[in-house]
């Protein structure tokens, strides 16, 4: 690579991590909405559940299509329509708070994360190929270290500003349009900032990335499927997502019992902060070590000791299992680009598809706070935190084994 070249994408990488910390922050302001929303309309675990299921569940239902819109307009402009479809869903809470409708929340809600999904889908592959395939995995998680600045700094918004304006609203009689409309500033500036940096992006020469043939041993066979290290992957982001959304959801109620630590809404959140900024400290301290360290082995390293945590928590209780849960955070930082990596690894001209496949298993953020609602509900808060240590026991799985791609010659058809 000549110096010209490393230039303009270090350029390019720095544009993108714009687009890493506005998707952290918007994502990680979902972990406000729950109690927040709960509150409002007096909802059950499962009902403030359909936040993240409306959220990631749009992830599943676009990322194909994102794929294909991607392999057809180019990792510029599928960027610069994630951002314009994210602005739009969050110019959507307005009226959403002032109909105090809750189904109009998850629809905008849907609306958003469909932007999302596409910033994911394009923004990610582009960051992968960026550069030498040697270090994608450590740029990776240094771009996304910049979303985890995100999901630090959101938490801490929303405290400053949902929360808070909510609780006073919350003390008044009759208060709960009051209540909703404390959302509506908010994802207002939201909106101005994602229209703000999609016109930066139009305006910015972003390099032109070339895909080969896949090279990572089935490049006779063009079906995503055929490369099992990419649909392990997908089964681990899957777990991943689920995983840390589900921690994420309900450490703010969790918090709040007081048998664990009894805190109001309102600190709790500024709290969950730490959990959102370990990831950010985690993934600059990641990205240096996988210089030295192999990706897989940091992977499966960090997911037993996520193991652990949960399991002192699940064990001791009170104010223990609270900072065993949130230094979670730490050692989720490189989770998921480092999975992303090892599974788009030797895709070549499938890597959008790829990631559009890797993004759909995003839709774990959906269904396993639903999961674990669901045992909220019945068996109490704290016991449900088994459901994400089951997912982490697959990912040191994957992090030891099933990461590894099918190196062996393509069979030509006509051997078989």
């Amino acid at each position: 690579m000549d110096q010209s070249t490393a230039n303009r994408h270090t350029s390019a990488l720095t544009v993108l991590t714009l687009l890493f910390f506005m998707w952290g922050l918007i994502t990680s302001l979902n972990d406000i909405l729950v109690p927040h929303l709960k509150a409002v309309f007096t909802l059950s675990y499962v009902q403030a559940s359909l936040i993240q299921f409306c959220f990631f569940g749009a992830y599943f239902v676009m990322s194909f299509p994102s794929g294909r819109l991607v392999e057809r307009v180019g990792y510029k402009r599928g960027i610069i329509i994630g951002l314009a479809t994210a602005g739009i869903g969050c110019l959507l809470f307005y009226p959403a708070a002032s109909a105090q409708s809750y189904p109009f929340f998850l629809a905008a809600l849907f609306i958003l994360a469909s932007g999302i999904t596409l910033l994911q889908v394009a923004a990610n592959p582009y960051v992968n190929v960026l550069g030498p395939a040697s270090t994608a995995a450590s740029r990776l998680n240094l771009t996304q270290a910049f979303n985890s600045l995100g999901t630090t700094v959101g938490p801490l918004v929303g405290s400053l500003t949902i929360l808070a304006i909510g609780a006073g609203a919350a003390s008044q009689i009759g208060s709960a349009a009051s209540e909703a409309d404390s959302v509506k500033t908010p994802y207002l500036v939201l909106a101005g900032l994602l229209f703000a940096i999609a016109v930066l992006i139009a305006l910015f020469r972003l390099p032109q990335i070339h895909h080969g043939a896949p090279t990572d041993g089935v490049a006779g066979r063009q079906s995503i499927f055929a490369h099992r290290h990419l649909v392990f992957g997908v089964i681990a982001i899957f777990c991943y997502v689920g995983a840390e959304v589900s921690i994420g959801s309900y450490l703010v109620s969790l918090m709040g019992q007081p048998d664990i630590a009894g805190l109001p809404a309102e600190q709790a959140g500024k709290y969950l902060s730490f959990y959102w900024g370990g990831a950010m400290v985690g993934r600059f301290i990641g990205s240096a070590l996988m210089r030295a360290i192999a990706p897989n082995r940091l992977l499966a390293f960090n997911a037993v000791a996520i193991a652990v945590l949960i399991g002192i928590a699940l064990s001791v209780g009170g104010h223990v299992a609270m900072w065993a849960l949130i230094l979670i955070g730490l050692f989720n930082s490189i989770m998921f680009p480092t999975i992303f990596s090892l599974a788009l690894e030797g895709l070549g001209n499938l890597t959008s598809k790829g990631s559009g496949l890797l993004c759909m298993a995003i839709v774990g953020g959906a269904v396993m706070p639903l999961v674990q609602a669901f045992f909220a509900d019945r068996i109490g808060l704290l016991p449900s935190f088994a459901v994400p240590l089951v997912c982490y026991l697959y990912i040191v799985w994957f992090g030891a084994r099933g990461y590894r791609a099918d190196q062996s010659p393509a069979v030509p058809a006509g051997n078989r």
